[in-house]
Order: C-alpha cells, then structure tokens, then sequence
C-alpha cells in the first residue's frame, strides 16, 4: 500500500478538464494544478484563461501558471506542494526535474493506442489516415516524447461518419476513467508497466499546419472524405474555390461521399438550389457545411441562398 497520494495535476485545455473533474469525484486530494499562463485573446487582447484554469478557480485550487518550468521558482513551488505524484493531461513537455521529482513518479494520458500516433494531434491523425479503432493510453514520463512504459490502454471504435470533434469527445471522457484507473492501482501497489518498443514502426501524429491541412483534390475519394471529417470542426479542412474571377480561401465542414463512375475534371462543382457535390475520383463529395472568408460557418442551404457558381466553378 502506498503513502496517501497528494497529486500535482498539469493541463491546458477542455480535454484535460474532465480528468480533472473526474479525480475530484473521487475524492483524491489534488494539491496543485499546473496549467499555461493566460493569453490575450480577441480584438480587445483581454488576457484569456486556460480551460483548466477555469476550473481549478471555480473548485479554489492552488494554481501555479510558470512560463518557464525549469525556472528555480518554479521548481522550489512544486518542490513546496510535496507531491507523490504527477498527472499530465495535454500539457507541454516537462524537464526531467520536474517529471522525476515525485515518488510514484508522473504519467501521462495520451490519445492514441501508443506507440501509434506520438505526438501533437493524434484524434485527428487517425481519422485522417481512415483507422477503424485508436484509444486512450496512460504511461510513465521519460526523457522523449510519448515513449515512456505503457501502464494501461482502452480501445474504441472510430465510426465511417466520426470528426474530430465527436471522436475527440469520447477519448476525453474515456481517458479520464482510464485515468482514474491507474491512479487506483499506483495507490494499490499493484503496477504493471509494459515497455514500449524501440524497433517496432509506428504511425505518428505530426503538428497539423496550413499545409498539411489542404485539400488535395487530386486525392481518392476516401482520402479527401477522411482529411475532412479528422479536421472537422477544428483546425478545418481547406482549399480554394475558384468561381468566376474570384479566387477565395473557404473552409470545408460536415460532408458525405457519393461513390458513382463519372467523366468530370476533379473538384469540377455542380450546385442546384440545395445542393453542392464536388466531382472526385471515383465519385463526388456533397458538402453540408462551409464557411467563406470573413463569414460565418453556415450550412450549404443557408449560403446557396445568396452565393451563386459560374458554370466553371472549382476547387483547388
């Protein structure tokens, strides 16, 4: 049996807010929240908190917001909170002081069945290479980035019609379970740790950026339909439209895929009243949701009633 836990728990975004919200359920004593410093944000450049600050300030717990975290006044904080133990959900990389300093150690929720999919994105990355499964992993801390021994994992099903956004949310409330799980068993004693492979390839999950979030036209229809749908609703998909004179930068949303034999060019746009299907190969894409420079996000109906296609229209 261990000493009773007293948990640093580090993290910046809503995903990590309910791993948070699920270990003060049940009862275990967080001692401090680690979390980024607040940023401006919006026209007015109004200092923004982090999700998880939000939080943490509603449940009055100690927070500690470093920019530096192998600062020594950070480290003589942490050193303060006397912690056995460190929980890391979407936060950045931590020094080796900092992850070795308490004495069960610091693991991290990831989500993805590691070692597929190390790195920054990867809920997006696997819908956008089309797998059927991923899951949630929690695994000690070590010097690189998500290589660290694997304590537990849970696998879901990814859906044919799953986004980011719905894929996103089921990791987030099943990780923070698996959380709790492993919190339960290092309190136990009971911890079985399995090392990662070194030689074993692995699928990983790169930084998105505007390039590699660009539609590429030229792609199989099953390509475009999963890049899609993994960027949706965040960062988004997107690609030119070129309609008329006008060359305009457009964001792509919710779609469904059309398989059907066709002779037309790919990303040829054929628009009625109430609908727009971009020809592909192998068949076409239906868009459902779309948003224009300077516009707001709106359903294809809603824009078909005030945006006309020339007759050449198409995507780039």
């Amino acid at each position: 049996m261990t000493d009773k836990l007293r948990i640093v728990f580090m993290g910046t975004p809503d995903f990590a807010v309910a791993t948070l919200k699920t270990l003060l359920e049940h009862n275990y004593n967080v001692v401090g929240v680690i979390t980024a410093p607040d940023k401006p944000a919006g026209r007015g450049r109004k200092l923004n908190s982090s999700a998880v600050k939000t939080f943490a300030t509603s449940h009055k717990l100690n927070i500690l917001q470093p920019t530096n975290l192998k600062s020594e006044a950070f480290i003589e904080e942490l050193n303060e909170l006397d912690a056995n133990l460190q929980i890391v959900v979407a936060f950045r990389m931590l020094p080796e002081v900092v992850w070795s300093m308490p004495k069960y150690g610091t693991f991290n929720l990831h989500a993805s069945l590691l070692p597929d999919y190390r790195g920054a994105a990867p809920i997006h990355w696997a819908i956008i290479n089309g797998e059927t499964k991923t899951g949630v992993t929690t695994f000690f801390i070590d010097e690189k980035i998500d290589t660290g021994a694997i304590i537990l994992q849970e696998e879901i099903d990814i859906l044919n019609s799953e986004t980011v956004g719905s894929l996103h949310d089921k990791l987030m409330h099943l990780g923070s379970q698996l959380v709790v799980e492993t919190v339960q068993l290092i309190e136990d004693g009971h911890i079985n740790t399995k090392i990662q492979s070194k030689t074993e390839l692995s699928k990983t999950a790169y930084k998105l950026h505007k390039d590699n979030c660009k539609i590429d036209w030229n792609d199989s229809i099953d390509h475009i339909y999963n890049k899609i749908r993994g960027l949706n609703p965040f960062p988004s998909a997107w690609c030119y439209l070129k309609n008329d004179t006008d060359t305009l930068s457009i964001k792509i949303f919710n779609i469904e895929k059309e398989t059907e034999a066709h002779t037309l060019a790919n990303g040829q746009i054929i628009s009625t009243k109430s609908e727009i299907k971009v020809a592909v190969k192998s068949g076409f894409l239906i868009i459902k949701e779309i948003q224009l420079p300077g516009k707001r996000k709106m359903d294809v109906k809603s824009l078909l009633n005030g945006f006309n296609f020339s007759e050449d229209a198409k995507m780039l």
